[in-house]
């Protein structure tokens, strides 16, 4: 191991094998570096009791408290008498029961005498509507035995993020074992940058997030910390958007008395003020010889769809191609349908009864049968058609263009990188790009996560689209309010609308499979999320009895799901059953009103999103958020935030509040762990937009970073090709 870099040290030289295997199994933390960068959660301090008022239900704890009470109780249970211990413990903000049961109650009934003071940590749960943690892990705090003494000496106590067979404190004795190698971390600010804003250097930054000695320590460690996050992050940002102004294209033009201006000529309606501008921003960018990379954001029906189709036509009037790639092969013949109704004869390219300026709009999915897919192809490859709209079919080696000018990409999220760059290929220069998301998002997270596109928003809704009622409906507090909530389903119904259930799960063997993979304290803890089968037949046999129901879900044949979504739309169903597969893009102005069941186990996102799908048509839309939570959790706060609002920008916020600081970079979707450890970006938006503005001047002067090795080496590390292709798919 002679020459590796301190800081890239495997944890099992200086830890041991064992604690190093828990290290890389339960905190993904494999080298010192990793450890150094695995800051505490936040400080105790030996005065300040911290608050248990407000422990988070279902995560991993570890709170600062003294014993008030403690008891040891006598049950019968299935194998005969048993002992439990309770103990109640105290911060001055609340009040929260520890439980130990069998052969563990001796130990902690002689430590946890009322008076003492200790650290605890485990996992919350609920019992009896009461939160308790059951078996933690403790360790007095009473600084007299030598080794408490010794940990916990210095006024403020480091809480790490931790896992079940890692407490905070056994963390911290490991970051002790690693800290002195914090003197060899390479700095990647620059020193002008550094010094300029006055901030410490990153051995000294690390040494006090971890060990402080005064508040002060922790907020010049933070700050410094949270500058490096942002700085390099934006650097990398900086550098694709550099490369991509680089790179060749040809300018597309709309032509005049083209396709364009007779498909705007048709318009039973005027465009938005919003959608003109978006429009004009799209047009300036087509016009020009690098390629356009645009984010388009809007509301769940603020007319995206009319924008990608306008700039669509704008490159088919200048003699290229258009791709719109879709995430789902239901989304991909929905948007296939509704371009082909809003461009009437325009689409009929070729075709009788076509109009003079027309083209063809062509769809392009798995399923497809042989003839209709060689048909497609040939279609595309002659240039016949200049619209085309499909899955990641469209991607596939045998898929070639005419003249590939422009692909519209939507719901960003869905889609890997190397999709985006395969679909990118197939141009004979890059083509412009333009990737939509109906998933509003902050200004610091659009410069944070998409920091390589230009951001077009549209914020106004197009005149006749209906309001929408939310209402949290408490299953468990009120049963009667489910049943209202099913009558009303009724009532739409006989007013001659239709309905959707959202059920979290689909509820065939493969659950099963994960389910059966639960440990027995989570099945215990939490029952199984409602699924679309179940749920189907319960509504079908009960409270729907006599409407026609319908189930939609992902494993469902292509050709099932388009069949039950073409009966769905031509309104010969009543009631949807289905998976988020309903989430994005799908149009059926007759739906009035949701019900989604579970609706805590839903993003905030994802809400807002499921929500659009009604009060789509002149009808006002109505949508049941059903929850088991209590009142008081986080869970419940959540939904209540979604009833009380439509305004997606102010619900994204929430959404990122509430979620922890981690996964802004949607850690689920990338397999990779996120980069953003003390960087929030809903709160250092002066950060960040300071360290864009000094990433763009520095990557403008030295794209290559040859003057900055320490900043280079910062940039390896933390963005492999792997983080750095991740950040460009947001």
């Amino acid at each position: 191991m002679e020459g590796v870099p301190a800081l890239d040290e495997p944890l099992k030289k200086s830890l041991g094998p064992a604690t190093a295997k828990v290290m890389a199994e339960a905190l993904d933390l494999h080298t010192v570096g990793d450890l150094l960068h695995h800051y505490p959660r936040r400080y105790a301090e030996r005065g300040e009791l911290t608050t248990l008022s407000d422990l988070p239900l279902d995560e991993h704890v570890t709170v600062v408290a003294q014993v008030a009470d403690a008891r040891v109780l006598t049950f019968n249970g299935p194998k005969g008498r048993g002992q439990r211990l309770e103990v109640t413990i105290t911060d001055g903000s609340g009040r929260v029961q520890l439980v130990f049961f069998g052969k563990g109650v001796h130990k902690p009934h002689k430590d946890l005498l009322p008076g003492t003071r200790a650290m605890f940590a485990g996992k919350v749960s609920l019992f009896n509507r009461r939160l308790q943690l059951a078996h933690p892990a403790y360790e007095l705090l009473r600084g007299d035995s030598e080794e408490a003494v010794d940990t916990w000496a210095g006024a403020l106590i480091p809480i790490y993020p931790a896992a079940a067979k890692l407490e905070s404190w056994k963390i911290a004795k490991a970051v002790d074992a690693v800290l002195p190698s914090a003197g060899d971390a390479v700095d990647p600010l620059p020193p002008a940058l550094r010094e300029g804003r006055g901030l410490t250097d990153l051995p000294d930054a690390l040494r006090r997030i971890h060990r402080p000695r005064t508040k002060a320590d922790i907020a010049d460690a933070r700050e410094r910390l949270k500058w490096d996050e942002a700085f390099v992050l934006q650097v990398a940002l900086a550098r694709r958007r550099h490369a991509d102004t680089q790179l060749p294209a040809v300018a597309r033009r709309p032509a005049p008395d083209g396709i364009l201006d007779a498909f705007d000529a048709k318009l039973p309606f005027t465009l938005t003020d919003g959608q003109t501008k978006v429009s004009k921003e799209i047009f300036d960018d087509l016009g020009t010889e690098h390629p356009m990379h645009r984010l388009l954001q809007g509301e769940v029906g603020s007319g995206k769809t009319m924008v990608a189709l306008r700039a669509m036509l704008a490159v088919v009037d200048s003699g290229g191609q258009a791709a719109m790639l879709a995430p789902t092969e239901v989304l991909a013949q929905q948007h296939h349908r509704s371009v082909t109704e809003m461009m009437g004869e325009l689409a009929e390219g070729g075709m009788l009864g076509g109009a003079d300026r027309a083209t063809k709009v062509v769809l392009l999915t798995g399923s497809m049968g042989a003839a209709a897919r060689r048909h497609a192809l040939l279609d595309l490859v002659t240039g016949e058609a200049g619209i085309v709209i499909g899955t990641h079919a469209l991607i596939e080696d045998k898929v070639q263009f005419h003249d590939l000018g422009l692909v519209v990409v939507d719901e960003q999220h869905r889609f890997g990188v190397e999709q985006r760059d395969a679909l990118r290929g197939k141009g004979k220069q890059p083509p412009h790009l333009l990737v939509m998301t109906a998933t509003p998002i902050p200004r610091t997270v659009a410069m944070t996560v998409f920091g390589d596109l230009e951001t077009s928003v549209l914020d106004q809704l197009p005149a006749g689209r209906s309001p929408i009622a939310s209402h949290v409906v408490p299953a468990a507090d009120k049963p009667h309010f489910l049943a209202r909530a099913w009558e009303r389903v009724r009532e739409e119904v006989a007013n001659g609308h239709q309905a959707y259930v959202v059920c979290p799960r689909i509820g065939d063997e493969e659950d099963q499979k994960k389910k059966s993979k639960a440990s027995p304290e989570d099945e215990a803890e939490k029952r199984p999320p409602l699924a679309v089968l179940d749920v189907a037949e319960k509504l079908r046999t009960g409270p729907l009895a006599g409407l026609r129901i319908a189930v939609l879900h992902g494993r469902m044949h292509p050709d099932d799901k388009d069949d039950v979504m073409r009966r769905f739309a031509a309104g010969e169903l009543d009631v949807l059953v289905a998976t988020t597969v309903i989430e994005v893009g799908v149009n059926v102005p007759n739906a009035t009103a949701m019900v989604i069941m579970d609706a805590d186990r839903f993003g905030v996102s994802q809400l807002h999103q499921l929500r659009g799908r009604v009060g789509r048509g002149s009808a006002p839309g109505l949508c049941l958020l059903v929850s088991e939570m209590p009142e008081a959790s986080p869970a419940r706060q959540r939904l209540n935030a979604v009833a009380t609002t439509l305004d997606g920008f102010e619900l994204s916020r929430i959404d990122l509040e509430q979620r922890r600081e981690g996964d802004v970079l949607g850690q689920a979707q990338s397999g990779v762990r996120s980069s953003l450890r003390m960087l929030t970006v809903i709160d250092d938006e002066e950060v960040i937009a300071a360290a864009r503005e000094e990433a763009t001047a520095l990557v403008l002067a030295d794209p290559d970073l040859t003057a900055h090795p320490g900043l280079r080496t910062a940039l390896d590390a933390l963005l492999s090709e792997e983080r750095e292709e991740y950040l460009e798919k947001g």
